[in-house]
């Protein structure tokens, strides 16, 4: 069976739907096998101690979603242009 394709890079909003996202953080960044992933935290409000807890989690960016979609597409495509293109990830 073939192992299942490693991302290179996780999005992933604070809320969510049945989890929160600091929870699936924590158990990304507990994991010894995703850990190195890096994981940006997406939000719609601009709360310090959520964002002072991300990054204490061990979150790699936080990035405040705009409410409008096409302003929405435009900072993920901002944040694909730093992550996948301009910044340098570890190997596997």
């Amino acid at each position: 069976m073939a192992a299942a394709p490693r991302p290179c890079l996780i999005l992933l909003d604070f809320k969510l739907p049945k989890v929160d996202g600091h929870g699936v953080l924590q158990e990304i960044k507990g994991d010894k096998a995703l850990r190195s992933i890096p994981v940006v935290m997406l939000t719609t409000a601009d709360r310090g101690e959520e964002i002072a807890a991300s990054y204490r989690a061990g979150a790699n960016s936080v990035v405040t979603k705009p409410t409008g979609f096409s302003e929405f597409g435009e900072r993920i495509r901002s944040v694909e242009v730093y992550w996948l293109l301009t910044n340098r990830l570890p190997e596997g």
